[in-house]
């Protein structure tokens, strides 16, 4: 009897297994072992950061990293193109070497800004000006003559160049409260003398220039150890340089105290006329329901002060992974599998922009949109978009994935659209059900966005890997869904703002002559 009874257990341990294994869907298994056991991840992310670098729009890396993107998806039997949206103004970041020279030498931390001109070929050597404080526009511009040959500081120096976190684990509540009230103040003061020049940082730097001045250096702290933020020039001729935190603060204290710092800058750049801007697409062919589109959406430029390993070469690799993978495991798919990689998106969405205004056919066919942009971590937040029938099919698909995975994922529905901020809001615009894989910081916004620290070494590729498989099941899911997903969109809230109820957004042309003002 006892015998009997094992043998029964047995058989029925043995049917409980076997019916488990039924369950698991083979396709999602494949994805997760491929992932898990063949990742390309490493390889891809030093290739293009590494490699080709910064991917300013407008730049040759740029078109580089789109050439490389196309080669790379034709060496994993996904077709592939470049698809030009527009022109933009082509400019090529040289050599920066920036050194004081007077009241004694020392070689300084910085660089020129994006689209700077050039120095001259020896450089230019010159002093040190700050700006005035001034009471009106006219006494600022009574100053200006002042500028004449000089070299201009434009940005407050900074009262500490410790992070907040820094203060509020060592120093006194006392002391740090103080802190913050003088550099409340300063700020106020800063921005009250700015106002009081009639200038803004935008006519600040062309005004200095028509005076006059050699150069412009600048600072743009993030709020963090070593760290700037990297954008763009506004001046025609002279050249704009940003110096780290560290070093501004010194020569505007040197300024100060009387000591007249020189500096002799070195900053070579090329003007390259307009050159054309893309987007790249590749696509497996879907074969029940090949005009349906599931799309995955990652921007594929940046700001170059770092290489834009996390804004957005992790989005880009998430997206690039999940295809590979889905070409080996899922090589037919019942609706076409779509992945856009953006051009310009960091200067207004203009590559997915100018794709919704140029493929109103293949708007109209999303089953579902995927985007990833806001740095290294692992998904945490995905939001319905508006879409009110949203959770019906993403709460479906969101189960299929790993549960080591989705524990970490806060989902609202049917929450709203988005108005900017990343590509997937031009497809929410156009009405397609366009979602946000919105990751957790690794101190993102004072570290890694739009900064000089931005760089291979900051990525974190288990948070990156998870990514990748939430994408591809996702992917597969919504390409399997019986059904086309609902656009039908929610009643939108009370705008705190304004008090009224908020709209849905509206679609926006794209700048498809960029950088020419």
């Amino acid at each position: 009897m006892i015998k009997k009874t094992s043998l029964l257990f047995t058989m029925l341990l043995v049917c409980s297994i076997s019916m488990l294994a039924q369950d698991k869907d083979a396709t999602i298994e494949a994805i997760i072992q491929e992932a898990n056991e063949n990742s390309q991840l490493e390889t891809l992310g030093h290739q293009l950061m590494d490699g080709i670098g910064p991917r300013l729009v407008g730049t040759p890396q740029m078109k580089n990293a789109h050439d490389w993107a196309v080669a790379k998806y034709k060496s994993w039997g996904i077709p592939a193109r470049n698809e030009q949206w527009g022109e933009w103004k082509g400019w090529e970041r040289g050599i920066t070497h920036i050194d004081m020279v007077h009241p004694r030498v020392q070689s300084l931390r910085g660089t020129q800004l994006a689209w700077s001109p050039s120095t001259p070929k020896k450089g230019v050597t010159a002093e040190l000006v700050v700006l005035p404080t001034v009471s009106d526009s006219l006494e600022f511009v009574n100053w200006l003559p002042n500028v004449k040959g000089k070299l201009v500081m434009i940005s407050m120096p900074q009262p500490t160049g410790r992070p907040d976190y820094n203060w509020e684990e060592f120093a006194t509540e006392k002391s740090f409260e103080k802190m913050k009230k003088e550099r409340d103040a300063q700020n106020d003061a800063w921005r009250e003398n700015m106002q009081n020049t009639g200038l803004n940082r935008r006519t600040l730097p062309v005004a200095l220039e028509d005076a006059g001045a050699v150069g412009i250096v600048a600072s743009y702290w993030s709020r963090g150890f070593g760290v700037n933020k990297i954008f763009g020039a506004y001046t025609k001729e002279i050249p704009t340089v940003d110096l780290e935190l560290e070093d501004y603060g010194m020569l505007y204290r040197l300024v100060a105290s009387g000591q007249k710092p020189e500096l002799h800058i070195v900053a070579k750049s090329k003007e390259l006329g307009k050159v054309p801007t893309f987007n790249t697409i590749a696509e497996i062919k879907g074969s029940e329901k090949p005009d349906e589109y599931v799309i995955l959406s990652a921007h594929f430029d940046s700001w170059d002060g770092g290489t834009g390993a996390t804004d957005n070469g992790t989005g880009t690799l998430v997206m690039m992974e999940a295809m590979r993978i889905l070409k080996k495991v899922y090589p037919n798919p019942k609706r076409t599998i779509l992945v856009g990689h953006w051009g310009s998106e960091e200067q207004g969405l203009n590559g997915s922009r100018a794709f919704v205004e140029d493929h109103p056919e293949i708007v109209a066919g999303v089953q579902a949109l995927f985007n990833q942009d806001n740095g290294t971590g692992r998904v945490v937040r995905i939001s319905g978009g508006g879409f009110l029938n949203s959770y019906d099919y993403l709460g479906k698909w969101l189960h299929e994935v790993p549960r080591e995975i989705t524990d970490e994922i806060e989902t609202t529905f049917p929450g709203t659209p988005a108005r900017g901020g990343s590509d997937y809001a031009s497809f929410q615009a156009a009405g397609a059900p366009a979602f946000s894989l919105s990751s957790l910081s690794w101190s993102y916004w004072n570290y890694t966005w739009h900064t000089n620290r931005d760089t291979y070494d900051k990525i974190i590729f288990d948070d990156v890997r998870n990514n990748a498989i939430l994408t591809a099941i996702l992917a597969y899911m919504a390409s399997e869904y019986p059904e086309k997903t609902s656009r039908e969109k929610a009643v939108l809230p009370i705008s705190n703002r304004t008090g009224e109820q908020l709209e849905w957004p509206t679609p926006r042309s794209p700048e498809r002559d960029g950088g020419q003002n």
